[in-house]
């Protein structure tokens, strides 16, 4: 019961509002009726940390779309996932997302719980798609939060561990100086975005992620 009332809690507070989104979405949409990318490629979603990737370049050759949308949170990225998702059938969705949600006040259960809901909703449609969480990033700006962002990375590396199509990486560690704390050269003057040289940590983290998939056996061998 105490387990209950704890998951109805998280999920009954703090709520975002997707539809502020929509024109971001549509935006998408229509990109997408031009020039429909590829199917089985990779899919970066969430928020602005996606937003101002650059995979193109990080990622040559890779199929790797964006569709990240400003300070989205992990619900909203549930709400559009049969619009800017399913759709585009990627081999691997890597998601960033909870940073701004425990920013706003959601507990680390909430992020988790909510995590496990886009894992359905894409597993829904896309039964053998891979899903990646890319660990929420501690920040300058936000370094008063971190503790509750890193129990819900933690949470969501044993949640990953009981299903093969999940993973996660670690983005968040190499961004850490040798004293423990956010690395300001990887961050831009707002304390929450990365820099160049930031980007250029987290691409090393997911070429080391797709290079082990790829030489990976087939499962069952």
């Amino acid at each position: 019961m105490k387990s209950f009332l704890m998951l109805f809690l998280a999920l009954s507070t703090v709520r975002a509002d997707p539809a502020k989104w929509e024109k971001d979405i549509a935006k998408f949409e229509e990109r997408d009726k031009k020039s429909p990318p590829p199917k089985g490629g990779l899919l970066f979603v969430g928020s602005s940390s996606i937003r101002l990737w650059d995979l193109k370049a990080a990622f040559p050759g890779k199929n790797a779309i964006n569709r990240g949308f400003g300070g989205s949170e992990v619900e909203d990225s549930i709400f559009y996932a049969k619009r800017i998702v399913i759709p585009h059938k990627p081999k691997v969705v890597f998601l960033y997302a909870g940073d701004n949600d425990i920013g706003r006040g959601k507990s680390a259960e909430r992020v988790v719980a909510d995590y496990r809901r886009f894992v359905k909703t894409v597993h829904a449609e896309l039964p053998e798609t891979k899903i990646v969480y890319i660990f929420i990033k501690p920040s300058l700006a936000r370094w008063g939060k971190w503790p509750e962002m890193n129990r819900a990375n933690q949470a969501i590396v044993v949640f990953s561990k009981k299903n093969p199509l999940l993973d996660y990486l670690d983005s968040a560690t190499p961004l850490l100086g040798k004293d423990g704390k956010p690395n300001p050269a990887l961050l831009q003057k707002d304390g929450l975005h990365l820099t160049k040289e930031g980007y250029a940590t987290w691409n090393k983290l997911v070429k080391d992620w797709l290079k082990a998939m790829e030489s990976a056996p087939p499962s069952g061998e």
